[in-house]
């Protein structure tokens, strides 16, 4: 079983930044994929980046790539996701989440554990 627990976000004026952290649990950790996801209000999840078991893959979704930088530190047992140039289109709740399987995914569906989520709120 992993847990997860987000930390980071927060209110940003447009064209800030905001580094978003992921603590996890379980030892099994540094075996699994990360991924972050956000949910904005009246719209379904979705991906915004996510990472292989080493780091050495990472995948990027159109509207955060060029401006956005996921990464883990294995040691730690945490992920982050580091997002500049925040515009008002970046708000919504960001979700951390673990797949068992080790194969790195931008599909929701194919992820097992998910943390509460973090507010981020782009606003001036």
């Amino acid at each position: 079983q992993v847990q997860l627990v987000e930390s980071g976000g927060g209110l940003v004026q447009p064209g800030g930044s905001l580094r978003l952290s992921c603590a996890a649990s379980g030892r099994t950790f540094n075996t699994y994929p990360m991924g972050w996801f956000r949910q904005a209000p009246g719209k379904e999840r979705e991906f915004v980046a996510a990472i292989n078991w080493s780091g050495g893959t990472t995948y990027y979704a159109d509207s955060v790539k060029g401006r956005s930088t996921i990464s883990r530190d294995n040691a730690k047992n945490t992920v982050y996701l580091q997002m500049n140039s925040l515009n008002p289109e970046d708000t919504a709740v960001y979700y951390c989440t673990a797949r068992q399987t080790p194969i790195i995914s931008t599909n929701l569906y194919e992820y097992n554990y998910w943390g509460q989520g973090t507010q981020v709120t782009v606003s001036s």
